[in-house]
């Protein structure tokens, strides 16, 4: 059996794009082609090279291009494209080509805290700002809207009134490490 290729997109240190080239590392099913970073100096490329892992770095210019991105996916055999900490607005070009083909994590319940400058810190800030009982991660597809695509699945994780910053991003990180994979994982074979 044709194992199904996974592309793996991030812009900054890549901690969990890095936790899914160590999931899959050796799966019967699932393999990382490669992982592409819009910042040629992004961490994630040193470490997914470390692990063996094709790594690629375009300009903002040039991931602005729909076609450009199919043209390296269908070179590569790409089936899916998991957004891990990418920064980038998705062509709709690609977005039509690969419909329900690329998966996003989220750093909050969507449809809450979703949307443009919505990534990181500033979705954190947001929700301690707002004093919410909880926040979590969605793992969604990507439509041709921002955060709006239909969800996967969603986790959550409680909040206190004494938690920092700092506290609400390990518990998202947490998340982050524990899910991914595994819904990624479920997803890719019709699990979920």
């Amino acid at each position: 059996m044709k194992k199904k290729r996974l592309a793996i997109f991030a812009s900054g240190t890549g901690s969990n794009a890095i936790n899914l080239i160590e999931y899959f590392t050796g799966h019967e099913s699932i393999e990382i082609g490669f992982v592409l970073s819009n910042k040629k100096d992004a961490p994630v490329l040193a470490s997914a090279s470390q692990l063996c892992v094709e790594t690629l770095s375009l300009s903002n210019s040039e991931v602005s291009s729909g076609q450009l991105l199919i043209e390296l996916c269908e070179k590569h055999q790409i089936d899916y494209v998991i957004l891990a900490g990418y920064l980038r607005l998705i062509p709709l070009e690609f977005i039509e080509a690969f419909s329900e083909g690329i998966i996003n994590l989220h750093p909050s319940l969507l449809p809450n805290y979703g949307g443009k400058g919505m990534y990181g810190r500033n979705v954190h800030n947001a929700v301690l700002k707002n004093k919410e009982k909880e926040s979590g991660i969605t793992i969604h597809f990507v439509n041709q809207k921002f955060d709006d695509g239909r969800v996967i699945a969603q986790f959550r994780c409680p909040i206190s009134s004494l938690d920092t910053l700092q506290d609400l991003e390990t518990k998202i990180r947490n998340l982050e490490q524990n899910y991914l994979p595994v819904v990624v994982e479920k997803t890719i074979l019709g699990m979920v």
